[in-house]
Formats: structure tokens, sequence, C-alpha cells
């Protein structure tokens, strides 16, 4: 499964340095991909020459640090099974050969291996969504997946020094569903301070941005709704743009059926990194209505840019939200709230909420300088 000739080119030189094993061999796009290369790019700057960071990717090409040593598992995202066959058997035998100091998974699943330390770094929130029948029936594949990941998440976790997880109501929920101890709230991005209320734009339309990928937790239908509710009330001067265009799956496709009349609503499709930029810079205000994220970046993004926010009143969001003025919460299923909301935005009248958010409590850290020292203290 992993070549012997690449393992002996990385026998140490120096036996008194410490090893430190990243294992991400699911991690190919998106947010997770980021935060592996955050996580890699922090530990070689941090750690320094006192440590050897030998990395498993998928592929090599997706980090670009000459010091750090890659080992490739191109087949892992073949399928479930083969993934848990290396997590649960390939890899004890690899951690024999690298001796690890620490080894840690960035992608939920405890794996069997030897090392002084295991950490463990929990990124799917899926089984802590209550899934409705129609939900169910709607998309089974995430009701089975949700299911699993409950299974993987709870195997073999009292190996671990530390679990790691993204907010605080994630701790508890380790704590009290899987027994977990030593559970570390680590936000996945450092916190960042908004550039000021964004001066609000000139023009006859007020835009309104959701982006996110095609999944029946995100809520797109309350939008929907709403938008169709200020439509039927004569509200014609605006204009939601929404990342989806009705081919992902049968949400979206079910989405653009009900709603692909309504000429408010503007299914855009998948953005890249640049038009991303191009419609943050664009937009007026981002909708954030998702019932489930772990973090939820945009309105990360959004925060940054001082942008005005109306997000769904739920834990995640809070947290993510921090200590900002230009947000107002509304009832994740309410399109009639959301409605009035954005009514009162586009007249130029909705007054925003003043939210301040304490930090977590210990053990926390907010940036991966501070999670890579709880993670490699006493080492």
């Amino acid at each position: 499964m992993f070549e012997d000739h690449i393992l002996d080119n990385m026998r140490k030189e120096d036996n008194s340095k410490k090893t430190l094993v990243v294992s991400a061999v699911n991690l190919i796009e998106g947010g997770t991909l980021t935060i592996m290369r955050e996580c890699l790019k922090i530990a070689v700057a941090d750690l320094g020459d006192e440590w050897d960071i030998v990395a498993l990717v998928h592929d090599k090409k997706l980090i670009d640090l000459p010091t750090v040593q890659c080992i490739e598992f191109p087949k892992a995202k073949r399928s479930w099974f083969l993934r848990l066959y290396y997590e649960l058997y390939i890899f004890k035998s690899l951690s024999k050969r690298l001796a690890p100091d620490l080894w840690l998974s960035l992608h939920d699943i405890t794996p069997n291996v030897c090392a002084r330390r295991q950490a463990v770094y929990c990124h799917n929130p899926s089984p802590f969504y209550r899934q409705t029948f129609r939900e169910s029936i709607l998309d089974p594949t995430f009701f089975l997946f949700s299911k699993m990941y409950s299974f993987v998440y709870k195997t073999n976790i009292q190996r671990n020094h530390h679990v790691v997880v993204q907010q605080k109501w994630l701790r508890e929920e380790f704590k009290r569903r899987y027994g977990a101890r030593n559970v570390v709230v680590a936000h996945p991005i450092d916190s960042v301070s908004s550039s000021g209320a964004r001066e609000r734009r000139r023009g006859d339309t007020t835009i309104f941005f959701f982006p996110s990928l095609s999944r029946f937790f995100k809520n797109f239908e309350v939008i929907c709704a709403a938008a169709e509710l200020l439509a039927a009330e004569g509200v014609s001067q605006f204009e939601v743009r929404l990342t989806i265009d009705g081919t992902e799956n049968r949400y979206s496709a079910g989405l653009l059926k009900r709603y692909g009349a309504l000429g408010a609503l503007r299914f855009i499709g998948r953005q890249n990194q640049i038009q991303m930029s191009v419609q943050y810079e664009a937009a007026d205000c981002l909708i954030f209505p998702s019932r489930l994220e772990t973090w939820g970046l945009p309105i990360t993004e959004a925060r940054a840019l001082g942008m005005p926010m109306l997000v769904a009143d739920v834990p995640y969001a809070h947290e993510t939200v921090g200590t900002y003025d230009q947000v107002r919460f509304f009832p994740a299923t309410d399109a009639i709230a959301l409605a009035a909301l954005m009514r009162d935005f586009i007249a130029g009248r909705l007054r925003f909420d003043h939210v301040v958010v304490p930090e977590p409590a210990a053990p926390f850290a907010k940036n991966w300088s501070d999670l890579l020292k709880i993670l490699t203290t006493g080492l």
C-alpha cells in the first residue's frame, strides 16, 4: 500500500528530532483542503528544525511545502471500505515504521496506530442533524452517511490524547455522545476583524447573496420562500443570488422547478475563488440560513468585508459571527420573518444587533499556532 523506498528515504538523520504525522488522505478540495494546508504551513513555521513533518495525502501535488515529506494514497477515496482499511490496518504498520511522537488525523477517523500521542480533528456535523422523514426520502444517502459517521466518530475515540472540534456546542456533543476526553475547541481560522461597516452601494437593486453547496440542511428554500413573499407584496428592487443551478441533485432540481420562474432569484451555480470575490464585491447583504455547520466560512468571509448579514438563529451561527454589529438573526425555518428583515434592509431601515460572544472555555485554540502548542506540549 505504500512503497518501502519512500520510507527508506525518510529515515531520520538526527534521532533527536521528533516526528509529526498529519493524516489527510481524504482531503482534496474546499474548506477541508484549506484546513490541511494551513495546518502544515503553521507546523513548518512553528515547530522548526526540531520536528520532521510527514503528511499522508491523496496527491502530493496538493502540498507546496518542500520540507514536508509526503506519502501519497491515491486510492483512499475510492470507497469507504478501503478508507477504513487504511485507517484501521495499513496505518498501524506505517506508524511502526515512522515512530511518530504525534499522529494528527485531520479527517474525523481515529486510526489504529502506534504513536506517543494521538489527536483527531472532527469537522463533519452530519451525526448531529435531526433529519425529517421527507429529507430522508429526498436524500437517503445523507441519512446513511450520518449514521455511519456516528459510528466512525465513536470508534477508537478513547485512544486520543485530544479531540479537536471547531465550536463549543460540538465539544458538548462529543462529550455527551461519545464520552470524549480533552476536547479542544479550535477555530479553523484566526479571528478576523471587520474592516468596518461596508458603505451601501448606490444602485436601484439590492443584492442578497448565499454561497453554499446543494444540501437540504443548507435551507435554500427559506430564502426562496421569502423572496416569493416579497414579490407577492410588490417588492421588486432586489435580487437574490444562489450558488446552485438545479443540476446538482434532486434537492436543487426541486428548488429550480418550484422557484425558477421567480424573477428576483438568480441560480448562478458553483463559483470558483475568483468568481466568489466578484460576487462578494457586488453583494449588499449575506443571507446564511443553514441549519447545520461546524463553522460556516461565508459568515467569516462576509464579516471580514464588513458586510451586513441575516443569519439563522442556531447555535453554530452565534459563535461564528462572534462579536459583530452588522447582523440580524432569524428563526431558521421562518420565511415570513426573513422576508420582513429583507424588506427592511431594502428600504434602509433595518436595525442591526450588536452581538458580543465570549471565547470558549479552555482548552481553546484561536488559531493553528495555539492548537499545535496544545497538542505538542509535553512531548
